[in-house]
């Protein structure tokens, strides 16, 4: 590692800073500056411009939630105007009279047709007159677009149309996104909005990135595939960083796992706003596709779950009375009524009433959490001790059911797992969770409340291409397949390079589905040949759906390549003594029940903790139930069982 390396995760609540250097780690939190983002990332940087600086943000994902961006036009084939308004005929609420979409970063009327038409063999049925790009360039000019998303159809297939008129634009002095270069893949819809939102975010993120850029010129920026890149790279294709912050984490937490001897890990990463859940057998999972505020993002992403259940998750009665937590937030301006400016009750205020937070323990090292504010707010629901078990109990149940969606959901059993907590508040509620699934283990990594940031920090440079096929899998697709792979491999490795990353794994996967599906399973394979593709396709479809049926023909929907840099040394992350450094303090939470406190500085390699229990740290706390034991390991981790 060539000097040191400053990782920064941008969350909802608080920023997260982790220097790695040659005499160790240190780490620190900065409450977040929501309306400038950046603010937060300088100030708490301070003096350490000189150091590589690793970032997850989510200026991309609230920019594209906030629909705080320019005037965007989409460019399209001529019958498609409505593309982005039609969608999919899929109805989330099925059984809502007047159902409501969010509407798209593109309004209906900022539509420019095209007279021009590609078949879906390839061909060129209507050819693209120059009449007709001269026409497309004055029209954008005329509805004042700020940003250009091209989505002609079966443009992944043939992009010369695409091509000329991006150069058009271009010529004229639009930013640009087409998408044969963000997404060549097929599924009109899915391509369109992910071209369209990423013509959307690219000022913005472009706007923030050069802003850190001036001030760490080796910045590298975290993207939603799990892996680090340039700024310059991170500004073309914004898109890309929607779940940054999330990524660095699951790649953290399996490090740290696999460390301590831990292969098959669920991580569980709970924050101020959200939380994020990823099941990891051996290895982070990747797919393809997601949705963020309803509208359709392709781009390759760590498979995380995301919840709107954190620290400050607001409480609240519904219209029919029942308790509701979430998915609003407190974030961290007012942040929760403890925080000493909200008002609001929030679950970082239950579990200060029920004495899992503690008063004397700052909050992210800095916050002084007020007992008396956090009861006061819990008041306007009902008796605060019984109101503060409540939504616990509630954040618990949306927590448990995200959980579910990534393991038995998805063909694996819970039971054979290490659940992982980590960020501010997931070491609260892990052990409870661990109950209702039947998780035998918890692992409670040293820096908890940092380790995404840590994740980020030790990252490799990652780039992944790919590109649609849509083709039968048989011994004719081996030339198509051959082809393509060629390409594939020489785009990852020439943009990983220029990225400023050095190769070190090439590896595969495609998208596959029995022909009919109408959607495919994203599998790893060793190469790209149609057997290798089949094999895996049968046996990830029987562990998904409980069956597989070899002799049905399959489709090879699209292929990717994934180039990968050297991965940074995980830091020593070891506990910071020796030797027990006092008796655990006795206290009483909420019920009167008797329990024990203690910081994590005070508990020796080997020591043991039984509940019920709190343990403090400036960056998390952990709460240890009764029926539970915590036992510190050799690198200074809690490993929390079942007595």
């Amino acid at each position: 590692m060539d000097g040191g390396v400053l990782g920064v995760d941008v969350g909802g609540t608080f920023t997260d800073f982790v220097a790695i250097e040659e005499t160790g780690i240190r780490t620190w939190k900065r409450l977040s500056t929501p309306s400038a983002p950046e603010k937060a990332v300088l100030v708490g940087a301070g003096g350490l411009t000189d150091q590589r600086l690793a970032h997850g943000s989510t200026v991309a994902t609230n920019a594209l939630l906030e629909r705080r961006g320019p005037r965007t036009v989409l460019v399209t084939t001529e019958g498609f105007r409505d593309l982005l308004v039609i969608r999919r005929q899929e109805r989330p609420a099925l059984y809502d009279l007047e159902p409501r979409r969010t509407p798209h970063v593109v309004a209906r009327g900022d539509v420019i047709t095209v007279r021009e038409r590609i078949g879906a063999d390839g061909e060129v049925v209507t050819p693209l007159e120059e009449r007709e790009v001269a026409r497309v360039v004055q029209e954008a000019r005329a509805l004042g677009a700020e940003a250009v998303a091209i989505c002609l159809l079966f443009a992944y297939l043939r992009p010369e149309h695409e091509a000329r008129l991006a150069g058009a634009l271009r010529k004229a002095g639009f930013p640009v996104s087409a998408s044969h270069e963000t997404l060549p893949e097929h599924r009109e819809y899915e391509r369109a909005s992910t071209t369209a939102i990423n013509a959307f975010l690219q000022p913005a993120a472009r706007r923030y990135l050069s802003g850190i850029d001036e001030r760490f010129p080796r910045l590298r920026v975290m993207h939603s595939a799990g892996g680090l890149t340039d700024a310059a790279t991170s500004g073309e294709r914004p898109v890309s960083m929607v779940t940054s912050g999330p990524a660095g984490g699951v790649l953290g937490a399996l490090a740290v796992a696999k460390a301590a001897g831990h292969e098959q890990v669920i991580t569980f990463d709970m924050g101020g706003t959200s939380t994020d859940v990823s099941l990891c057998p051996g290895e982070p999972r990747y797919r393809s596709a997601t949705e963020v505020d309803g509208l359709a993002v392709h781009t390759p992403m760590v498979d995380i779950v995301t919840v709107g259940a954190g620290g400050g998750s607001i409480a609240r009665l519904d219209s029919g009375g029942a308790l509701a937590v979430g998915p609003q937030s407190a974030g961290a301006d007012p942040g929760p009524a403890c925080y000493g400016s909200g008002e609001l009750p929030t679950v970082s205020d239950a579990n200060l009433v029920l004495g899992r937070l503690r008063p004397d323990a700052p909050l992210g090292g800095s916050v002084i959490p007020d007992l008396e504010r956090a009861s006061d707010a819990l008041a306007t629901l009902g008796e605060p001790e019984p109101s503060a078990a409540a939504v616990v109990e509630v954040a618990n149940a949306t927590m448990a059911r995200a959980l579910r969606r990534v393991s038995l959901e998805r063909g694996y059993d819970p039971a054979g797992f290490t659940l992982v907590a980590f960020g501010g508040a997931g070491p609260l509620h892990a052990c409870e969770l661990a109950a209702e699934l039947g998780i035998g283990q918890v692992l409670v990594p040293r820096h908890a409340g940092v380790l995404s940031a840590v994740g980020i920090a030790t990252a490799p440079e990652v780039i992944e291409r790919g590109q649609g096929l849509l083709i039968s899998l048989g011994p004719e697709a081996s030339a198509p397949i051959n082809n393509t792979a060629r390409a594939l491999e020489g785009q990852a490795k020439a943009d990983l390079q220029a990225a400023g990353g050095t190769l070190t794994a090439l590896t595969w996967a495609a998208d596959v589905r029995y022909q009919g599906q109408a959607h495919e399973l994203r599998v790893s394979i060793d190469l790209p040949a149609p057997d290798t593709i089949a094999t895996a396709f049968h046996s990830a479809h029987e562990r998904e759906y409980g069956f597989s049926t070899p002799e049905r023909s399959i489709e090879l929907v699209a292929l990717r390549c994934r180039a990968q840099g050297a991965t940074r040394t995980l830091p020593d992350l070891a506990a910071d003594t020796t030797e027990d450094t006092g008796a655990p303090e006795p206290i009483t939470l909420a019920g009167g029940v008797a329990a024990a406190q203690t910081s994590r500085a005070a508990l020796a390699v080997g020591s043991t903790l039984g509940g019920p229990a709190v343990i403090t740290q400036p960056d998390a706390t952990t709460f240890i139930p009764e029926g539970w034991q915590a036992t510190v390991d050799a690198a200074g981790n809690l490993l929390v069982t079942p007595r």
